[in-house]
């Protein structure tokens, strides 16, 4: 079955820096393109950025443009979300998303969910 794995979440303070990894199995990820969201405390998920099944192209949510960069890299099975220059209001859990690669860029849904990996940004 598909698997969508996230880790790399945790603490860090404002100003700082981590690197999310979604780790994808029981499919051809090549041919999906792929999606970050996040979701905080009593508040609904958010678009935070998709990158195009090649790579070649991704969209940012306005919060974290010029912030957060999606990249992947299909000989892994594996799409980043890095993010620089966190701010408190960046906590939330962030989850990876993948839709096959026939619809278009970017998805307005998707296929399947990870389960989320926690990021904590203290002020």
């Amino acid at each position: 079955q598909v698997q969508l794995v996230e880790s790399g979440g945790g603490l860090v303070q404002a100003g700082g820096s981590l690197r999310l990894s979604c780790a994808a199995s029981g499919l051809t990820f090549r041919n999906y393109h792929m999606g970050w969201f996040r979701q905080a405390p009593g508040k609904e998920r958010e678009f935070v950025g998709a990158i195009r099944w090649s790579g070649s192209s991704t969209n940012y949510a306005d919060s974290v443009k010029g912030r957060f960069t999606i990249s992947r890299d299909n000989a892994k099975n594996t799409v980043y979300l890095q993010m620089n220059s966190l701010k408190p209001e960046d906590t939330a859990v962030y989850y990876c998303a993948a839709k096959i690669s026939a619809s278009v860029f970017p998805p307005a849904s998707y296929d399947y969910w990870g389960q989320g990996t926690q990021v904590t940004v203290s002020s």
